[in-house]
């Protein structure tokens, strides 16, 4: 892999001119039965939209999903996510035990942990995190000219109210954003990844770089990655003594303006605020689904209007080659597994193989 170019020749298809599909909770397993049961004792409105799975990070790949989403929970000590709550709530039921739901080695060790919930949905297609972003290099290695993949980490920290005790996550702190970098760096080497740096160049400040369209093209990105943080709010602890993300690996999800400000959620809309922010340059996630609505009664009203914002990450539950049993999808025609931006995209977009 070589390091991508800073900076675009007018005319170049910059990786924020095209539309990507990604996945929600990427690595999600699903529900063993006894935990199922016990969700819909305690909490059935939320038992219903957890009803979904993803296959391995590695086979969503392969299908053409180009953006992944992980949440990830501090665990520096080791052993903190190790025993569930749902383990015992499952045998105080008098239900059959189901299988572990991970390597108890893996979850005694130190290192941050994948899952959704924690001590009631913990079972992911890859654990620890170190794992999963192996699976992902190794992917990547595999396939050298690949479009760009965008990897999402939502950083977990909030203690669940349920009618028995429950494990508290670690805060991320300055300390805890400082470990995950360390995690991911070690993992990925500088070549394989499109930092903030690359982006910025000799701007001032990031925000400055994304306004005068200083992307990094879509063909010097193939086969790169580019790393995004979901919460807002560790957005200052990760910035501590890295003004405009200088040094740093990952992009914050920022406020319009500000120094940092190159990637921006909108998962709700409205569209016409995300046009707005394409079309200042700005690189913007949202969900063409959320809690299993739309696919309940194959609504495509919400996927149709993200997908015409603009929004370069579309991210749902439902990607090409996991339909929902109503049949909505997330998908573009044909063989494509991008496209070109209905916003942004310039004539030499229409020449670029989107396929792969």
């Amino acid at each position: 892999m070589t390091a991508p170019c800073a900076v675009l020749a007018t005319q170049a298809t910059r990786i924020t001119d095209v539309q990507y599909i990604g996945s929600h909770n990427s690595y999600h397993a699903g529900l063993a039965p006894g935990e199922a049961a016990i969700w819909q004792r305690v909490d059935p409105q939320t038992y219903s939209i957890l009803t979904y799975s993803h296959p391995s990070l590695s086979r969503q790949l392969d299908d053409g999903v180009r953006q992944v989403e992980l949440d990830v929970y501090g665990d520096v000590h080791g052993g903190r996510y190790a025993k569930p709550a749902v383990v015992a709530q499952v045998a105080a039921a008098g239900l059959p035990a189901d299988p572990p739901f991970a390597d108890p080695a893996v979850m005694a060790a130190p290192g941050f942990k994948v899952m959704h919930i924690q001590d009631m949905d913990q079972r992911a297609t890859c654990q620890p995190l170190k794992a999963c972003l192996r699976e992902l290099l190794a992917w990547s290695t595999a396939h050298p000219r690949h479009l760009p993949i965008f990897v999402l980490f939502e950083t977990e920290e909030t203690p669940l109210k349920m009618p028995f005790a429950t494990v508290v996550p670690e805060p991320f702190d300055a300390d805890a954003m400082n470990r995950l970098e360390a995690e991911v760096t070690s993992v990925f080497p500088r070549v394989s990844y499109i930092a903030p740096d690359d982006v910025r160049g000799k701007r001032a400040t990031l925000n400055d770089a994304v306004r005068h369209g200083e992307w990094p093209s879509l063909d010097a990105s193939r086969g790169h990655i580019v790393f995004l943080l979901d919460q807002h709010s560790v957005g200052k602890a990760y910035l501590q003594g890295h003004p405009s993300l200088s040094g740093r690996a990952m992009f914050t999800n920022a406020t319009p303006g500000e120094d940092d400000a190159a990637f921006i959620e909108y998962n709700d809309g409205p569209a016409a605020e995300i046009s707005r922010r394409v079309r200042e340059g700005y690189l913007v996630r949202t969900r063409t689904d959320a809690n299993l609505k739309e696919a309940a009664t194959n609504d495509g009203h919400r996927r149709d209007a993200m997908f015409a914002s603009g929004a370069q990450l579309l991210s749902t539950d439902f990607p090409k080659h996991e339909p929902a049993s109503t049949g909505y999808v997330v998908a573009f025609p044909g063989s494509a597994i991008a496209r070109c931006n209905p916003l942004t995209a310039n004539a030499s977009c229409t020449r670029i193989d989107l396929s792969h």
